[in-house]
């Protein structure tokens, strides 16, 4: 178990691993079995086939003074961009928006708890921003979670879009005409 998370570390073998930031939560390679490719900062990267692009952001909206870099990483899986943006801790600025928004974003993975990320209320700024087709909020407190940070519940308070699911598959055929939300089940 991940020391003061409560969460257990599950065991995992990858072919790639993305590291948002240098914090011990989010860059834990040493558990990941295998001999993982890992893909680190901002700019281009080529890894086993794959293109990843990381868009320097911060951690706090201090420009990184408390927390640090983050970076934000968009890929492509079979015809859809993913945008996973780590811990971040600021509503984008004009160039990252810009960085981002040119790759027109299919599904965004966002952070929504607070305190060490942006709050509900930036993470609905940023969905504004980027206008994905499905968001899946992440970094949010769920019973085992020791973490002092907000529930989804703020983070969805007023949408009408919401969908739970234990599992997530997504086809580009399939993407939806509006937005959706969707809540993944934190025990799978």
């Amino acid at each position: 178990m991940m020391e003061g998370y409560g969460y257990p570390v599950p065991e995992l073998t990858a072919d790639i691993v993305t590291v948002s930031h240098e914090h011990r939560d989010h860059n834990n390679v040493a558990a990941i079995k295998g001999e993982p490719e890992v893909v680190k900062g901002a700019g281009e990267h080529i890894c086993k086939g794959m293109r990843f692009y990381g868009v320097k952001t911060y951690h706090d909206t201090s420009s990184g003074a408390e927390r640090g870099e983050n970076t934000a990483f968009l890929f492509d899986v079979d015809e859809l961009r993913l945008c996973h943006l780590g811990d971040l801790g600021q509503v984008l600025e004009a160039s990252q928006l810009r960085s981002i928004k040119e790759k027109d974003v299919d599904v965004l993975f966002i952070p929504v708890g607070g305190v060490y990320t942006i709050d509900a209320k930036g993470a609905n700024e940023v969905l504004g921003q980027l206008e994905p087709k499905i968001a899946i909020p992440m970094h949010y407190k769920t019973p085992p979670l020791r973490l002092n940070i907000q529930k989804v519940d703020p983070f969805l308070k007023g949408k009408t879009r919401v969908i739970r699911e234990k599992r997530l598959v997504v086809r580009k055929e399939d993407l939806p005409e509006e937005p959706e939300i969707v809540v993944l089940d934190w025990r799978h």
